[in-house]
């Protein structure tokens, strides 16, 4: 059998009263995480651009699928809308498995499809988990080598997680979602070269997009090699190139446990890139525990596994978007404010002149005790010499994110959906629909969900 048709096989024995209690908690949560993020970055920029070229506004009623912040359209346009949404702000969990963002390429099209065929909650659950098993086993098969050599994961792999889900809600068969899968070998694409700019959160858009549009391709009877990814010129060799690569690690121990619960995701506690926030909490604990303010630095140095640098080691960042992915600034706001917030990134807050002097300061560099073979994936260390010529230092190993070893609380979630919806919904309606993603296994209809998420008018964007 091929491997997109032992995937196709695998993903079509998904069902609900077959995934454990832990799996259905933990997709839950990401499931709400990923909708308060998405209603966050409904008024960005990039998301205005996209709903303009698609001729989509607020009062678009053109289909039957809600586009987050107002309007309605056709499925495939609200997935690459919603998709964009979700990663605009770098605000969505992420994951060690994939070495990227897992909800992101699920729930924008979960939701759309969901919407449109009259699925359930628990229809909703099971299709996101055995998306985020699929592209988390596939990555198992690619990585670190896909990830380090430029590709941009949540997108190259995650479309594959967006054809299993929606392939699960199409109620397609295990030939259709063969099909789907190997046409979705022709349509990943993402790049590592335009993190820090709109085009990022656009690879998550047209991910979802491609990923929806070839499950509906593959019901109609569309066609694709089978062998698409084994193949000679298929996607292991082009993507990864012949060696670096491992097709049987895709099935060792699938499902055993699934990845949604070992390793799991992690949710972000700041909105900036994931690399950068086990440095973040480290900075806090100074902060707070030793007093640390930006008068005392007269030298920070953060060390991070190899693997981080790349993408993070940024001195000058030329726009809120690049910042995200700048330690320097990213530290530097963490000692000035005892905190790093999605105001840290809008406007010209990145041009501050006291971010900027403190940023001065700041060295990133490789850790000697983190290898880039190393478990330590995500491990950092910030060291502050003091005016005084004291060393303060912090050293946390093996973050990534709140996750199954480090839960955020009820209070945690709900204070991080609240700010994120505020910038879409009427404060009166949040509580509610948090409420209603906290019990979705009971909720009959997708569509009561969006209902509930469809204000009478947008609220103005704070900020």
């Amino acid at each position: 059998m091929t491997i997109a048709g032992e995937l196709a096989r695998r993903i079509k024995a998904f069902r609900y009263d077959d995934i454990p209690d832990t799996a259905v908690t933990w997709a839950k949560v990401g499931i709400l995480d990923t909708i308060g993020v998405t209603l966050a970055g409904a008024g960005e920029e990039c998301v205005s651009i996209v709903k303009r070229v698609q001729g989509i506004s607020e009062e678009t009623d053109s289909g039957p699928c809600l586009i987050f912040g107002g309007g309605r359209a056709k499925p495939l346009d609200a997935a690459l809308i919603n998709g964009t949404a979700s990663h605009a702000l770098d605000f969505d969990d992420f994951a060690g498995s994939i070495g990227g963002h897992p909800s992101v390429p699920l729930v924008p099209a979960i939701i759309a499809l969901g919407e449109m065929t009259g699925a359930s909650g628990r229809d909703a659950i099971n299709a996101y988990v055995a998306g985020f098993e699929t592209e988390s086993r596939i990555a198992h098969g690619v990585n670190f080598h896909h990830y380090e050599k430029g590709w941009h994961p949540t997108a190259t792999l995650g479309i594959f997680g967006t054809v299993a889900a929606t392939a699960l809600l199409l109620e397609l068969s295990e030939e259709e979602t063969t099909m789907a899968l190997a046409l979705a070998v022709s349509l990943a694409s993402g790049v590592k070269a335009n993190f820090g700019t709109m085009t990022k959160p656009l690879h998550v858009g047209h991910s979802v997009k491609n990923g929806l549009q070839a499950a509906l391709m593959a019901k109609e009877g569309f066609t694709a090699n089978p062998e698409a990814f084994e193949h000679e010129q298929g996607f292991f060799n082009v993507f990864n190139g012949p060696g670096n690569f491992d097709a049987d690690r895709i099935f060792e121990n699938w499902a055993d446990p699934l990845d949604i619960v070992d390793p799991g995701l992690g949710l972000k506690q700041f909105p900036c890139c994931g690399s950068t926030h086990t440095a973040i909490n480290c900075m806090l604990e100074l902060v707070r525990d030793k007093g640390l303010t930006p008068e005392d630095a007269a030298d920070i140095e953060v060390l991070a596994n190899p693997r981080r640098l790349p993408h993070i080691n940024n001195p000058d960042p030329e726009s809120g978007l690049k910042a995200k992915f700048s330690m320097h600034y990213i530290i530097a706001r963490a000692l000035m404010d005892g905190r790093v917030g999605l105001d840290h990134f809008e406007g010209d807050a990145y041009t501050d002149n006291n971010a900027r002097t403190l940023m001065s300061v700041v060295r990133v560099g490789a850790h000697p005790d983190m290898p880039a073979e190393s478990d330590n994936q995500f491990g950092a260390e910030v060291i502050v010499t003091t005016t005084d010529g004291d060393k303060l230092s912090f050293r946390r190993d093996h973050e990534l994110g709140r996750g199954p070893a480090n839960p955020m609380s009820r209070d945690e979630l709900w204070a991080k959906f609240d700010d994120c919806a505020q910038r879409a919904l009427p404060a009166d309606i949040i509580l509610p629909l948090f409420e209603l993603l906290e019990s979705l296994e009971a909720l009959d209809r997708v569509a009561d969900l969006t209902a509930a998420m469809s204000p009478p008018q947008k609220k103005e964007k704070v900020g």
